[in-house]
């Protein structure tokens, strides 16, 4: 059952993925259809879900379940990453890479592999002040007050 995901309950569940480039317009309005088709249909146990979904940035898509309607299921969430490995083979990309960190410059999102942290930093184009996203943030409330954080309150803080 989806729902528009301003409306979503604080409480409701997350699950961020995070692509390996930007997405177009055509990618991001692909990836919105099918995303909607799938929580439309989506369910545990024959019980639906009331979920919804979001793109940010051209670069993030934000799934979200109120598992106080009905609990996502290890089989339903199973069902979810399916949604996003067809997506990964539609469009060429990959929405599974952990080895990249973004951030946010200048109103831009800039992408960095984990080992060219520390020369970034040294080089001045990272500080701890540089807004990074913590993907790993577990439901909508979290999403809004703490995905987007600066560098150095983050697992990053140890580079500075």
């Amino acid at each position: 059952m989806y729902i528009p995901f301003e409306e979503m309950s604080p409480t409701s569940r997350v699950w961020i993925y995070q692509a390996d480039r930007q997405l177009s317009n055509q990618e991001t309005n692909f990836i919105e259809d099918s995303a909607k088709q799938f929580l439309s249909e989506w369910s545990a146990h024959g019980n639906p879900l009331k979920s919804s979904f979001s793109v940010f940035h051209s670069k993030f898509l934000v799934i979200s379940v109120d598992e106080n309607y009905n609990q996502a299921s290890g089989c339903s969430i199973d069902a979810s990453v399916g949604l996003i490995r067809n997506l990964e083979n539609k469009l060429n990309l990959n929405f599974f890479d952990r080895t990249k960190v973004a951030f946010l410059l200048n109103g831009e999102i800039f992408q960095s592999a984990m080992h060219d942290l520390k020369s970034l930093i040294l080089d001045g184009k990272i500080s701890s002040e540089t807004i990074t996203f913590n993907n790993l943030v577990e439901n909508i409330d979290q999403f809004r007050n703490e995905w987007k954080v600066p560098a150095g309150e983050t697992w990053l803080k140890r580079y500075f």
